[in-house]
């Protein structure tokens, strides 16, 4: 079965965005290198080889994504074409009514609950990986055991307030097994499996 793995840049202190939903400097380790990374023609990344090589061996893998519906109105659900992964499922409670990249889009609108949503992704992924992104939906998945791996993207940057990586998450205390550490320019990658 699909391994869902919880994916985003970090601050130091657990931020994803600026409360203006800008990653501000969060991203900038995406062009601080020398090696092309990602494969889409519009949207190539520049890193260093460390990054490059482990965010190989996690994003060739992601068949499926899970986001929520902020974060679609916000990329315009990458007008069309998912971030990573083949094809992109959005928790919503409506879907929009006139996107205009819908037609042969790989989204689907999920209204029946984050469940059913991370059900859907794990059969689309077969035996691969499902990518879930950060903010308040990851919290609540968390809450309800439906992530197994952490990859955090930790970038040396206190951004004092914005987006927090688990949301409001007000749950059961998780442990999780020592992490995997990759060391890259301006950002150390931290990758968890939870304890089993």
């Amino acid at each position: 079965m699909a391994r869902v793995i919880a994916n985003a840049a970090v601050s130091l202190d657990g931020f994803v965005a600026r409360p203006t939903d800008d990653p501000g400097p969060l991203f900038d380790f995406y062009e601080n290198g020398s090696v092309e990374f990602f494969g889409d023609p519009e949207r190539v990344f520049h890193v260093t080889q460390p990054s490059a090589d482990y965010m190989g061996s996690i994003w060739s893998r992601v068949r499926a994504s899970i986001i929520g519906r902020h974060l679609f109105d916000i990329t315009d659900g990458w007008r069309g074409r998912p971030a990573v992964g083949d094809h992109v499922f959005v928790v919503t409670h409506t879907p929009p009514a006139d996107w205009r990249w819908a037609e042969g889009a790989p989204f689907t609108f999920v209204t029946d609950g984050l469940e059913s949503a991370v059900a859907q992704a794990r059969s689309f992924a077969g035996d691969e990986f499902v990518a879930f992104t950060a903010g308040g939906l990851l919290g609540q998945a968390l809450r309800l055991g439906l992530i197994d791996e952490l990859s955090l993207q930790l970038v040396p940057v206190v951004l004092g307030t914005g987006v927090r990586f688990f949301g409001d998450y007000a749950g059961p205390e998780i442990l999780f097994d020592n992490p995997r550490v990759v060391e890259g320019d301006r950002v150390t990658h931290l990758h968890y499996v939870l304890t089993a």
